[in-house]
């Protein structure tokens, strides 16, 4: 007798398990706000700037400067649509949730596909896979970023891609122009496949080209011109990420694909979610775009498996396994659809899913709560300075700026930092808040509270 069988409808089984994970990545990213893990750097960036849209305004975030307008950040006009709900429900959740909803998303159109290719077994399989996927798990424990809506859209376009729905796969793949500046690329990637599997069709390749052109030209329009006439260096921040702030010869480029060797395990993570199988199907070649600028890119936090940067290539991965599961025998499909599944079994201890099932990830230690208490000193529409973390906590009523950034005109009303904060490095150095709170107190900032490690000033 078997204990569990899978509904017998591709639409049940798909929405069904979509709704599970969004349930569990909703609980997880909710609570790691509730226990103060969230970080300006990017939950508070992002609520600023959505915050902005919400009341008709442009994206000016003052986490990032005075002034600062988000799209000469990042080409990332498709978060506005958030606007409308975050106007009816203010707070940072809001965009956790959101998030939450997106990804899990994901999960209907790979599932189905895979329904159609395998039947229910192998859906149940590919759509835990892709739920439990490591890179999707630690982008919605990881704050709230604009790829959130790339992962949904990346999953409906290949999955209609390795059905040869050509239309769809367009379709589905153009909005990802308005997600990030770097995803043109792979939009032009979906138009090549496009007029690589069309070309002997009845329209040829002309179609899948022009897709392919619009991505290049979208991108480069959008780095050499949109984000530079936003930015306030009047240029494209990311270029000293590439270059590593000097002109790389064209052999050190290729040297830096494969070192250092912290490149390779996020190579093989990616290859062991796809079973291995993945790697024959063309639709892996997706990939490249985002894998070419993060191996080549001199900052190392682009080069590993944490941060939300993989998110994107789950649904990839995971879509090229299906294409290749429908060109295999059933012997191989198993296997690789069991190295997957291991992969996503042996990834959930070490990634915040599992902090579901952990009763002291619920708790509310005496430390946590005499913090909301102290943050709730602090009154709505007030100016703060705050370090990293206490800064996503405000964000949502305040006026918030990094404690380490100068302070202009008056200066903020409030300055509250955290100094076991874990995450000062980035965006401010430990020394650079020291530095900031002895100006502040020079300034006749007075102490309102110091115990516990942390500490409130208040204006004069």
């Amino acid at each position: 007798m078997r204990l569990f069988r899978p509904p017998r409808r591709p639409a049940v089984l798909a929405w069904g398990l979509a709704a599970g994970f969004a349930a569990l990545y909703t609980c997880v990213a909710v609570n790691r706000y509730r226990r103060g893990l969230s970080k300006a750097y990017d939950l508070g960036i992002f609520e600023q700037a959505i915050r902005a849209y919400a009341h008709g305004q442009a994206p000016i975030v003052p986490l990032k400067g005075p002034g600062y307008h988000l799209l000469g950040d990042h080409f990332h006009p498709l978060i506005a649509v958030l606007a409308p709900v975050y106007r009816l429900f203010p707070g940072a959740v809001t965009l956790l949730v959101a998030q939450a909803l997106l990804m899990a998303l994901a999960v209907v159109p790979l599932t189905r596909w895979a329904y159609e290719a395998g039947g229910p077994r192998v859906a149940l399989v590919i759509g835990c896979v892709t739920g439990a996927s490591w890179g999707i798990v630690r982008a919605v424990s990881d704050d709230f970023h604009e790829i959130a809506f790339a992962v949904p859209l990346l999953a409906f376009a290949a999955a209609a891609l390795g059905r040869r729905r050509h239309l769809a796969a367009a379709l589905w793949s153009l909005p990802l122009l308005l997600v990030k500046e770097d995803l043109g690329l792979t939009v032009a990637a979906f138009g090549l496949l496009i007029a690589w599997q069309a070309r002997r069709g009845r329209r040829g390749p002309l179609p899948g080209l022009v897709l392919a052109g619009v991505g290049v030209a979208a991108t480069v329009l959008t780095v050499t011109v949109v984000l530079p006439s936003f930015n306030p260096h009047g240029g494209f921040d990311y270029w000293q990420q590439l270059d590593g702030g000097g002109r790389p010869s064209p052999w050190s480029l290729a040297a830096r694909i494969g070192w250092p060797p912290i490149k390779w395990l996020l190579l093989f993570l990616l290859a062991a979610t796809a079973g291995f199988l993945g790697l024959r199907s063309p639709l892996v070649l997706l990939c490249v775009p985002t894998l070419g600028w993060r191996l080549l890119s001199a900052n190392p936090h682009y080069w590993g498996v944490s941060y939300h940067y993989s998110a994107v290539l789950m649904p990839l991965v995971i879509a090229a396994l299906v294409d290749a599961l429908t060109r295999t025998d059933p012997r191989r499909a198993r296997h690789a659809l069991a190295v997957s599944a291991l992969v996503a079994a042996v990834t959930v201890p070490v990634y915040p899913l599992h902090e579901v099932v952990m009763p002291e990830a619920w708790r509310t230690s005496p430390r946590l709560a005499y913090t909301r208490a102290l943050l709730g000193s602090i009154p709505d529409g007030a100016a703060v300075a705050a370090s990293n973390r206490l800064a996503a906590q405000l964000t949502g009523r305040a006026t918030v700026t990094l404690v380490c950034q100068a302070p202009t005109g008056p200066g903020p009303e409030w300055v509250v930092v955290d100094r076991t904060d874990p995450s000062v490095q980035a965006p401010c150095a430990t020394a650079d808040t020291a530095r900031m709170l002895v100006e502040y107190e020079q300034l006749g900032y007075r102490r309102v509270v110091d115990q516990d490690s942390l500490l409130l000033l208040r204006r004069p």
